[in-house]
């Protein structure tokens, strides 16, 4: 068997959507090809112990492609004679390549998320993530915008492969019941629109409260339900405060990933109007979360950052807005709650593109034909 070592500083029990990104592709494989090394984190021990695969941890809360990193990965794949390395994250860790191309290795892949666009935008890390790209055999990327952004620097070092994130289906479903969060919050039968997303500056939920008295002054009973927790969470109470919107804007704070299908299934309406920063360096690569609203059936109202318009049909699915603009960003959902027929047929198209383009029964083909070379 072709066994393969991944080599990853972006793992679970760690919570993100590189970390859920790279669990969920191993799920798609024999879990005695598999064996990977990651950074430690508070509860890794017990995660590991319900997995089906086996998990090295290195003692430090960050993997850096260090000389004690390259040793204990060319170790593992002795060790567990692996012919294929994947790197959950290829910048930095790819850096680790040649010391594994010459422990015997025989195919390299690394993934790109969003972060790596902004790599090959400034020189010096440009020059990193060339270096990176010549070590590996294929990088993958995770959406047009992304490779768009890449290939001019990477194109001419290594072959360049779309490798999507994927939704579950089956557990993002518009079965879902989202009562319990409804009740937990106070939410009622209110319309609610809700966000969910680390807050952090780029994700725009100071839009949404900004936007959000436009939204009450057509509906005077919606709720704004902000799922997540960050370093944005503090200015937006203070910004809640500010407007006098504490009684139909909820902050839930930090939720179990176990939690999120029923959060999206609280709301009528997903919205994320996610928006590029630092000129190109901060972009939202692509978005699971409208993906996992849209196959809980909800419309989803994205921003035009990065890769993140891709995942919606526009008019179909939902609607791309002007993430800088508090009133566009309110007049669309104010629009979607005033007809909910309409948000409902959204959701429910959205629902069948998710089936068909974003489940993991097709990406776990993609990701087995990139293992496989």
């Amino acid at each position: 068997m072709n066994r393969t070592l991944v080599v990853t500083n972006d793992f679970p029990p760690r919570q993100g959507g590189i970390q859920t990104f790279v669990a969920a592709l191993l799920d798609t494989r024999p879990p005695e090809s598999l064996v990977v090394l990651a950074s430690d984190h508070p509860g890794s021990h017990l995660h590991d112990a319900g997995l089906p695969y086996e998990v090295v941890r290195m003692p430090t809360g960050m993997l850096l492609p260090t000389p004690g990193a390259a040793r204990a990965a060319v170790r593992l794949a002795r060790a567990r004679d692996c012919r294929t390395v994947f790197f959950g994250a290829a910048a930095p860790l790819g850096l680790l390549a040649p010391a594994l191309r010459r422990a015997g290795v025989e195919r390299l892949v690394g993934a790109t998320h969003g972060h790596e666009t902004g790599w090959v935008a400034l020189p010096g890390a440009r020059q990193v993530m060339r270096r990176i790209a010549g070590g590996l055999d294929t990088v993958t990327y995770i959406s047009d915008y992304t490779r768009h952004r890449l290939a001019p620097a990477l194109g001419d070092r290594t072959e360049l492969v779309q490798l999507s994130p994927g939704v579950d289906v089956d557990r993002f479903s518009p079965d879902v019941d989202g009562a319990a969060v409804r009740a937990r919050h106070g939410l009622g039968d209110a319309p609610v629109v809700v966000c969910v997303s680390r807050l952090v500056p780029r994700k725009g939920q100071d839009v949404l409260v900004a936007g959000w008295s436009d939204v009450l002054a057509r509906h005077p009973r919606a709720r704004l339900l902000l799922v997540g927790g960050g370093p944005l969470e503090p200015a937006l109470r203070r910004a809640v405060a500010a407007r006098g919107l504490q009684d139909s804007v909820v902050l839930t704070g930090g939720v179990p990933a176990e939690e999120l299908p029923a959060h999206y299934a609280a709301g009528d309406v997903f919205a994320m109007p996610c928006r590029t920063r630092r000129g190109g360096l901060d972009v939202e690569g692509l978005g699971m979360v409208f993906l996992e609203a849209a196959a809980c059936g909800r419309p989803v109202v994205a921003g035009t950052s990065g890769g993140a318009p891709e995942t919606v049909v526009e008019g179909v699915t939902g609607h791309v807005v002007d993430p800088r603009s508090p009133a566009a960003v309110a007049a669309v959902l104010a629009g979607l709650l005033d007809d909910p027929d309409r948000a409902r047929a959204m959701g429910a198209a959205g629902r069948a593109w998710v089936e068909e383009r974003w489940s993991w029964t097709t990406i776990a083909g993609t990701f087995a034909a990139v293992l496989d070379g």
